[in-house]
């Protein structure tokens, strides 16, 4: 794997991180609005690391055509039109947790260390009982 390739997955993974760690702060009325903090910054890059989460069964578009926007530098809501764009909401998948908390790795070393013990206590019943 050359170092651009590895450098492409810590940036897919990092996506899936800072999905993982968006909240809703509140709900503004009328009209159901979420306001998100945490919320992923929207880079060049950004909906390709989401689409190839979404593609590896990570994440999966809860809703696929929401309204976007940002605030001001200043913290306010923007002159005119709240939103500026159309995007999909994504939500991590049970796969999408097990990559962010290394789970398959545990399992796999988990699994190791089973067929070692199991080994080792068929080698030591096999030796106990040889006349």
């Amino acid at each position: 794997m050359s170092l651009e390739d590895l450098n492409r997955e810590r940036a897919i993974r990092s996506t899936l991180r800072a999905l993982a760690r968006q909240r809703v702060a509140i709900v503004l009325q009328p009209g159901n609005v979420w306001v998100v903090e945490r919320a992923i910054q929207d880079t060049d890059r950004t909906a390709e690391h989401l689409r190839t989460c979404h593609l590896r069964g990570w994440v999966e578009p809860v809703e696929s055509a929401v309204p976007h926007g940002r605030l001001t530098a200043k913290g306010e809501f923007p002159p005119g039109d709240l939103y500026d764009s159309v995007k999909p909401v994504y939500r991590l998948t049970e796969g999408g947790w097990a990559v962010l908390n290394r789970s398959h790795g545990w399992v796999i070393a988990t699994f190791v260390v089973a067929i070692a013990s199991l080994a080792v206590g068929s080698v030591t019943v096999w030796l106990m009982l040889k006349p």
